[in-house]
């Protein structure tokens, strides 16, 4: 999965006053009656799992291979045939004075061959289902970090608007400051400056607030879904719980694995069937029918055929299904071992974005405020200066969408976590109909 993009604020984003740099975090309670049809994460999760196109496609795979098991516990048809012999070359009643036969031939397939080509079926089901359930579990990942990320997005939208509106602010002060002639004009340039930055900034917070929500309807299948609000808050406490459950309690029944293990079962199925198939298959006949001639009695006849390998031993299909096997094997663990990779980063990453996050809300964000505070007092009393003030509401600003920055950061390592945990994936098994075809 990619990274998610940082959303970077230039060193003199926004003029701000302590009022927009502390603003609150909206609660639940307000979100929720935002808006009846806003998208909450547990109904966009729903719509994934039900509308997703690559998902729907994962749903047919496990058709086709359930189709393909049906039909290689099959037998051939057998075949009906007609036959004359013995008729004369010349004159006429030629058929009639011919042998006449009609019977049918079935070919028996080698001992094993229909059984090996049953397993080989029922396991090339299981392997698109355990394919359906990790793309179950990679698409609820998705959703869950591309729908923090409008989150993420729509706050700094809000921030950066009430920069701008303060900015503003701060830029007719400045103007009002030098036309009274009580600062010169570095001060009102000084001020300016950081009101288009603002206005730059806000632009940009807003386009990645649309390709975000964009993305998310398109994961969900959904497209028409682009502009629809969303309903939810960024977790500012993390789930260290996550942390004490090791690779050694998920790794082997995580979807990958599954998969992987199932794929090299059928490799191994399949080597033992081309094994088999220089091994030839009987065909056996039977007819009935009458002489030609005078007497035209009755005859029955029986046919046995037997192939004889000699051109073809399958060589090729065995080498080819040896290498299968190999690949399987090489893949299991390449898998696991990117599986343990994942999860040292991923467990990394979520401990450092915890870390950071409770850095913030309890020691950089009250700091920032409670300079501010002072800053706008002792500006009151004439004890700072106006750029002093500016440098300190900046300082307050940055502080403040960093904050968002790494609540970002922390919820889509959690997200990454119950993606290798398996968990919260939704359906992550098979529908009872759909394993049913299995066996028709």
């Amino acid at each position: 999965m990619k990274r998610t993009k940082r959303l970077n604020l230039p060193l003199l984003l926004a003029v701000a006053l302590g009022s927009a740099i502390a603003l609150p975090a909206v609660d639940q309670e307000s979100q929720s009656a935002f808006a009846t049809n806003a998208l909450t994460l547990e109904r966009a999760i729903g719509l994934a799992l039900e509308s997703n196109p690559e998902l729907r496609a994962s749903r047919g795979r496990i058709d086709a291979a359930a189709g393909r098991a049906y039909q290689a516990r099959l037998w051939s048809n057998p075949e009906l045939e007609l036959g004359t012999e013995d008729g004369p070359a010349r004159g006429g009643r030629a058929l009639s004075g011919a042998k006449q036969t009609i019977g049918v031939a079935q070919t028996l397939p080698f001992p094993g061959k229909k059984k090996l080509d049953r397993e080989i079926g029922v396991t090339g089901v299981r392997l698109t289902e355990a394919e359906l359930s990790l793309r179950r579990l990679e698409l609820v990942r998705d959703v869950k970090a591309t729908f923090f990320q409008v989150l993420a997005a729509e706050r700094l939208v809000e921030v950066a608007g009430e920069l701008v509106k303060v900015a503003e602010s701060s830029a007719a002060t400045a103007r009002k400051r030098v036309a009274a002639g009580a600062a010169a004009d570095q001060e009102q340039l000084r001020a300016e400056i950081p009101l288009e930055q603002a206005r730059t900034e806000l632009a940009g917070f807003q386009r990645e607030l649309v390709v975000a929500r964009q993305t998310l309807a398109l994961l969900l299948g959904r497209p028409d879904l682009a502009e629809a609000p969303v309903s939810g808050a960024l977790a500012e406490t993390a789930s260290l719980a996550l942390l004490d459950h090791g690779p050694e309690q998920w790794l082997a029944s995580h979807p990958s694995v599954v998969a992987v293990k199932t794929s090299r079962d059928r490799a191994e199925l399949e080597l033992r069937r081309a094994r088999l198939e220089p091994y030839p298959d009987v065909k056996l006949g039977v007819a009935g029918g009458r002489e030609g001639g005078s007497d035209r009695s009755s005859i029955v006849e029986f046919r046995v055929s037997l192939p004889l390998p000699i051109i073809d031993r399958s060589k090729g299909k065995k080498q080819e299904a040896q290498a299968n096997v190999r690949i399987a094997e090489a893949d299991q663990v390449a898998i696991e071992q990117r599986l343990l990779r994942a999860w040292g980063t991923a467990s990394k990453r979520f401990r450092t974005a915890a870390e950071q996050v409770a850095n913030y809300r309890e020691r950089i964000l009250p700091k920032a405020n409670e300079a501010l505070r002072l800053l706008q007092t002792g500006f009151e009393q004439g004890k700072f200066g106006f750029i002093d003030l500016l440098d300190t509401q900046r300082t307050a600003a940055e502080a403040r969408l960093a904050y968002q920055q790494k609540l970002l950061d922390l919820n889509v390592a959690q997200a990454e976590l119950e993606a290798l945990l398996a968990r919260n994936s939704g359906e992550t098994k098979p529908s009872e109909p759909t394993r049913s075809q299995t066996n028709p």
